[in-house]
């Protein structure tokens, strides 16, 4: 599969000298759902905002459908549609009128046929005649995507698409980028919502202090980095840890009702035979075993964490 973004060695620095973006280098490929995590200034935004050409890069370089964004510029903003994080729409216009509008300022011809299917897809077409001001934030959202969609475009950037709304619409929001995969969009996704994340995309970009941390596929994210603790439920209480266990890296349970133990599923031994033997041994009657595995949000956290120094 081809890449649709190719980012080569991007750097931003901003006057002060912050630098905002360091030596980014990333591909794309067409129709994938890339989800970018990171935290506050890490440089999501920055990243997106150079893609697109809102700002200027420091160095480096970044093509678009094999379209440099500084030489070639209006065929590579041809073909990105932006849902900015900021709701910035014109109170008193229509949502036809907003959405008409900015299928024009793209040069593309008339095609009414065209948005109202969008519209139609983003449950707007009932609200078509009403003005921006009488919509609810969620629905304003939606008019923000069907914005970014009137020209066609081949990537799409949803920055924070589901910031501010409830978890229904959402979960909506989820539905629409899927159907929007379907129909070949390849889609970057910046979240703070890592469950958002985990249900819709298929790879997972890491970026922290400006840096790409790691770009992986979810799967074979959550296979390497991920942990699972096998959950010993005991039939009686304990104050300790026996004595006899201490060889393992157990934790126990607040209640004193279970005993925990962390173990990485790509060894080719977990140990857990032996410390369920050991447990037996050490006249402890177990009532249950349960296991559970790190989930993205765990190993988000784990890889941008800051050091302790």
């Amino acid at each position: 599969m081809s890449a649709i973004l190719s980012i080569n060695a991007l750097r931003k620095t901003y006057e002060g000298g912050f630098e905002a973006l360091k030596n980014v280098t990333l591909e794309i490929e067409r129709g994938e759902i890339l989800a970018l995590l990171g935290p506050n200034g890490a440089g999501k935004t920055t990243l997106i905002s150079t893609i697109c050409g809102i700002t200027t890069a420091s160095s480096g370089s970044v093509k678009v459908g094999g379209h440099d964004i500084v030489t070639e510029y209006r065929a590579a903003r041809n073909m990105i549609g932006l849902v900015p994080q900021e709701i910035n729409l014109e109170p008193f216009e229509t949502v036809w009128s907003t959405v008409s509008f900015s299928r024009g300022l793209f040069g593309k011809p008339r095609n009414d046929a065209l948005l109202e299917d969008i519209l139609k897809k983003l449950s707007l077409w009932d609200k078509r005649k009403s003005k921006i001001m009488e919509l609810s934030g969620g629905m304003k959202r939606r008019v923000l995507i069907a914005k970014a969609l009137s020209h066609e475009p081949q990537l799409l950037f949803l920055d924070e698409p589901s910031a501010g709304v409830d978890v229904e619409l959402r979960k909506d929001m989820w539905k629409i980028v899927a159907d929007l995969k379907a129909q070949g969009v390849t889609i970057i996704l910046t979240t703070h919502y890592i469950e958002e994340a985990e249900a819709i995309a298929d790879r997972i970009g890491v970026i922290r202090r400006g840096e790409i941390l790691l770009v992986e596929h979810k799967d074979t994210l959550m296979v390497r980095l991920g942990q699972k603790q096998l959950e010993v439920q005991l039939s009686a209480p304990i104050e300790d840890v026996p004595e006899a266990l201490s060889g393992y890296d157990l934790t126990l349970a607040a209640d004193g009702h279970a005993l925990i133990y962390s173990y990485d599923v790509k060894q080719d031994r977990t140990g857990i035979t032996g410390l369920l033997n050991a447990v037996a041994e050490a006249g402890l009657v177990l009532s249950d075993v349960q296991t559970r595995q790190s989930s993205l949000e765990e190993i988000f956290v784990d890889l941008v964490a800051e050091d302790a120094a």
